[in-house]
């Protein structure tokens, strides 16, 4: 099934310089970036993409953490086009805390702070957000990206990928 997902490259990855890198091992599986932007959220918006949901399964200081840093510096944010995507960009990305990222995801590769560390010091600093499910997929888009700033194209390769 053909699905779309939304991928941001966080200000940690940004920074990093990891853009190029992170974008290499979404196209290298035969995943299509079918919308890119660079933007600096303020906090009204990532409040938005960090619900309440958020502070419900892991409190008020982590999604307060997340707001902040996501509107702290610019990120990059995409539309990921392929079969199964949002699966198949999960598992590219790896688990939400680094340290239990196998090597060969993106954070596994990039990152390693454990679970502990990460609380102890309220940090979110995992370089890149994945829609977790269908129906996350579909509300993050719709907020992130407008209808025209969607596109479609055939890549050369895609007879062969999808």
């Amino acid at each position: 099934m053909i699905q779309q997902t939304l991928v941001l490259i966080k200000p940690d990855g940004v920074q990093r310089g990891l853009i190029g890198e992170i974008i290499k091992r979404l196209e290298q599986r035969g995943l299509k970036i079918v919308g890119m932007k660079m933007v600096h959220v303020d906090k009204s918006f990532a409040e938005k993409h960090y619900t309440e949901d958020i502070e419900k399964r892991h409190g008020k200081k982590v999604r307060d953490y997340l707001i902040d840093y996501v509107s702290h510096d610019p990120i990059i944010a995409m539309v990921i086009q392929g079969s199964s995507a949002i699966e198949v960009v999960r598992k590219i990305v790896g688990t939400t805390y680094p340290g239990e990222s196998p090597i060969g995801t993106i954070r596994g590769d990039f990152a390693h702070v454990s679970k502990a560390r990460a609380k102890e010091k309220n940090q979110g600093r995992n370089l890149v957000h994945a829609s977790a499910n269908e129906e996350d997929a579909k509300k993050e888009l719709a907020l992130w990206f407008s209808v025209d700033e969607i596109h479609d194209y055939k890549l050369s390769a895609e007879e062969h990928l999808i």
